[in-house]
């Protein structure tokens, strides 16, 4: 009896062992499948994982590539675990100029980058980035796109585009700085004729003023001034110029400039992957971009300082304020290359009288109301150029 009782119950863990492994084939059959089908997305665990190529890095110390980790970092604590953003440095499947029409294409699920770097494909990307001021900072054309029209004009732009993306903004950067030049720039004549590294629109504006301009990728930009295909170049801020070399290359760094006083990242998705999305993970990369949106403003406001005091004492940089007839010239040319591009282009025109609107109601409002902050500063501290001496 004892014996056919262990025939039985050895029969018994057979059959539960063979329903374990054709259940479990099953299941892997169905990952594979999943797999196939939607490539960039993991299904493991319940968890979906997309992939985001942005235009910086690899080196973490590059801040651009750290603030495009802090916004996966945000998707990924919003969701508690089912929504994982994978962040990928420049050229790690894509390069720079490649980004947009990658995502659009589904070679990527998401981008981290700027509209300036596909102004080849339509000049109106530049104005949600890289356009004219009119007084406003990268601050308030974010308010523009969220609540004064922009955002149903940036789509209407991607549409034209044939971009099939959804997009985030998020990081309003400071002014960027005029840049870095080998001699000091006292005026206008001194700039005539002179190579320079800029994008988007900022090229027309200041070819405009008598500059030759190139665009090129962030990576070129100090080889380029080192074999002397470049005479002078921005790229964005004192941390990441500083981790360029900038500083080897040239030792005056000149900062205000109106050629790219307001921009800030956008971050795309794959349209029909982000449409593929619960509402609960489409809400969280919404608002992961806005907290990191702050964040990075926070975060970045005081390296770029640090980094400032770093270039001017470790360095030898010589920091110089543009010129004001320098400015007022590249306000002129903002004038012109805006009436051109809006004579032949409807939405170009769409576009700038709309921020042109928000910009008269909003910054009458905010120019009146601040008070001139750099009063405070010089009763405490003096000159700024020589408080970082």
């Amino acid at each position: 009896m004892t014996k056919l009782k262990d025939e039985v119950t050895s029969l018994e863990s057979k059959k539960t062992s063979r329903r374990k492994f054709f259940k479990a084939a099953a299941a892997t059959g169905a990952v594979a499948a999943a797999s196939l089908a939607m490539p960039n997305i993991s299904v493991a665990q319940g968890t979906v994982t997309l992939k985001m190529q942005t235009a910086w890095g690899p080196a973490d110390a590059d801040p651009f590539f750290e603030m495009a980790k802090d916004y996966g970092t945000r998707v990924n604590q919003l969701s508690g675990g089912s929504l994982k953003l994978e962040v990928l440095a420049v050229n790690a499947v894509l390069k720079t100029a490649e980004i947009a029409d990658g995502v659009s294409t589904g070679v990527v699920d998401a981008g981290h980058s700027v509209t300036a770097y596909w102004y080849g494909k339509n000049a109106s990307s530049s104005l949600f980035g890289t356009g004219p001021s009119y007084g406003f900072s990268s601050q308030e054309l974010m308010g523009w796109i969220e609540y004064g029209g922009g955002r149903a004009l940036y789509e209407k732009t991607l549409a034209a585009t044939k971009l099939d993306v959804v997009g985030f903004f998020a990081m309003p950067m400071p002014a960027q700085p005029f840049g870095w030049f080998k001699k000091e720039i006292k005026s206008l004549a001194d700039i005539k004729g002179i190579k320079y590294r800029t994008v988007g629109l900022a090229t027309n504006v200041l070819q405009g003023i008598g500059m030759t301009v190139l665009q090129l990728p962030g990576g070129e930009i100090q080889p380029g001034m080192k074999t002397g295909l470049i005479d002078a170049a921005e790229f964005n801020n004192p941390s990441s110029d500083k981790n360029f070399g900038m500083q080897d290359v040239a030792k005056f760094y000149h900062l205000g400039s109106f050629h790219q006083s307001q921009e800030m990242f956008e971050i795309t998705f794959n349209k029909k992957k982000f449409n593929s999305l619960s509402k609960q993970h489409q809400d969280i990369l919404r608002i992961a971009a806005e907290a990191a949106n702050s964040d990075n403003y926070w975060k970045m406001t005081k390296r770029y300082a640090d980094d400032l005091v770093k270039l001017v004492k470790d360095s030898g940089v010589k920091v110089v304020v543009t010129p004001k007839d320098i400015l007022a010239e590249q306000m002129k040319s903002w004038d012109k290359v805006v009436a051109d591009f809006s004579a032949k282009d409807a939405l170009f025109k769409e576009i700038i009288d709309s921020q042109k609107r928000y910009a008269k109601v909003v910054m009458s409002y905010l120019l009146m109301n601040q008070p001139d902050y750099a009063i405070g500063f010089r009763n405490t501290f003096g000159d700024p150029a020589k408080a970082i001496a």
